[in-house]
């Protein structure tokens, strides 16, 4: 029996937790958010974090947020304003490639979750004293993998860690084994040009394997 999906109000990174993978999205266009989601919720995934790299970012979040059984977060979140807007258009939590006080601060103000980058026990201790016990450990593979996570972990206990950054499906799995891996963030299962060119079919067997590898933490099995 499947765990329930995520659902507004809760507490997102109990839901972190429980989706595993976090697709990790670049929209170029929010037309393609409706096959997407459907794809994605079809498949088994239950979480999705949206960049807002793009232009399209900001309404790419919105199309996602009005989906119900999905928990929506916002990405590559730079400063208090693009906070603002990533909560207006729905976001349940808010992810930084860096540890920024300001968007800490205004994410506190709004009771919205944040999940700073972090990539040395430096930055992760600044985290810790801003009251953060969760970081995105970021970028996840450029910067060691797995014996620099383990390393981290190991000398700041407690810490728990959403690797994200150069990492597919081999890698997720071994990621979420940690017991210091809360989840893991990932654009493998939903790739920028399959996207673009409306490869459903394609994006749907990704999705159903990175959900599969999800899964597998969830019942403690091997993915």
């Amino acid at each position: 029996m499947q765990d329930a999906p995520p659902r507004a109000g809760d507490d997102p990174l109990a839901g972190l937790s429980t989706a595993g993978i976090v697709p990790v999205l670049v929209v170029d266009d929010p037309r393609t958010v409706p096959p997407l989601a459907d794809a994605m919720q079809e498949s088994g995934l239950r979480c999705v974090e949206v960049t807002l790299r793009t232009p399209a970012g900001l309404a790419a979040l919105g199309e996602f947020s009005a989906r119900s059984g999905l928990l929506v977060g916002a990405g590559t979140v730079l400063d208090p304003e693009q906070v603002d807007r990533a909560v207006e258009a729905g976001a349940q939590f808010i992810v930084s490639p860096g540890l920024s006080p300001r968007v800490v601060a205004r994410c506190r103000e709004l009771g919205v979750t944040v999940l700073p980058g972090a990539a040395t026990a430096g930055e992760v201790l600044r985290a810790r004293e801003h009251g953060l016990a969760t970081v995105k450990f970021f970028p996840a593979q450029q910067i060691g993998g797995l014996p620099a996570l383990r390393a981290l972990s190991a000398a700041l206990p407690g810490v728990r860690f959403v690797p994200t950054g150069g990492i597919g499906p081999e890698e997720a799995g071994q990621y979420l084994r940690e017991p210091s891996v809360l989840a893991v963030g990932g654009s493998w299962m939903v790739p920028r040009d399959a996207l673009a060119g409306g490869r459903w079919q394609e994006i749907r067997e990704l999705c159903a394997a990175a959900a599969r590898i999800a899964a597998a933490r969830r019942e403690g099995r091997p993915a």
